[in-house]
């Protein structure tokens, strides 16, 4: 989704900015992150009883944004930690909506469609624009982690409705999901959408892409998955997270402008 880009050294209006540049490296680790939280969610929901994982993955969520909202400018990972935690919390929320209380995926996802057209509304409303280029400390801030918590849930149950009630299968969906996220890059270079709507339709579909295609390699081959187990998974794909966060934590520090 990256246009018009070039480099700059950092100044400091740009350290203002709380979130990365949106880059190529920035999408793959996003996607990682969905798939990652997706299988880690399901492994800690078996592994110990599900009221304790929620609640402790909830307190650590709020520990890593409450750090992130104090930090006073971007930090590589502190952000992606935050992003990590938001895909883990995300996917128990909507998970919970159809395990805990039996909600169909169909009713949740059309509650967190909802529940995100209302963040983003209130987002506009008070800043005026979407662009994650004005994300800075503060209230922008705080809309954009809602609005990111909310894209987590709203994947989560999306990708589950393809998966299960639609009965198309983890593989199937993640194929639907990796065709999907084109057309908004598409739209975009034909200008039938613009950069906020194209990068936020974007970051909605890496939710259910990621989280099919871990979900496949580590659901059992009876449930037509590869059948690897989703704590080996969880721990292959966090292994490639932090090789990649650590990459750009440590690469020359530069500002890629995008014009989204």
């Amino acid at each position: 989704m990256t246009v018009y880009e070039r480099t700059r050294p950092l100044d400091p209006a740009a350290l203002a900015v709380k979130v990365p540049p949106v880059t190529a490296l920035f999408w793959i680790i996003k996607v990682l992150t969905t798939g990652m939280g997706e299988t880690a969610s399901d492994y800690l929901a078996r592994t110990i009883a599900p009221e304790v994982a929620v609640g402790a993955a909830g307190l650590v969520l709020a520990g890593a944004l409450f750090v992130q909202m104090r930090a006073r400018s971007y930090s590589t990972g502190l952000y992606w930690f935050a992003v990590v935690m938001v895909s883990v919390f995300g996917t128990m929320a909507a998970d919970v909506l159809h395990v805990g209380l039996g909600i169909p995926y169909t009713v949740s996802t059309s509650f967190f469609a909802v529940a995100l057209v209302v963040v983003l509304s209130v987002w506009y409303v008070s800043e005026r624009t979407l662009s994650i280029h004005t994300v800075t400390r503060g209230r922008p801030e705080f809309f954009y982690w809602a609005t990111v918590l909310v894209t987590f849930a709203l994947g989560t149950a999306a990708g589950d409705l393809t998966a299960t009630t639609f009965g198309w299968g983890y593989l199937v969906s993640g194929f639907v999901f990796a065709a999907a996220i084109v057309v908004p890059a598409l739209a975009f270079r034909a200008r039938l959408l613009n950069a906020v709507a194209a990068f936020w339709t974007a970051y909605v579909i890496t939710r259910p892409l990621g989280a099919s295609f871990a979900d496949w390699m580590g659901v059992p081959v009876a449930r037509h998955g590869l059948g690897w187990g989703t704590g080996p998974v969880t721990v292959a794909w966090a292994v490639v997270i932090v090789v990649l966060v650590g990459y750009l934590a440590l690469r020359p520090k530069t500002i890629e402008l995008t014009a989204s």
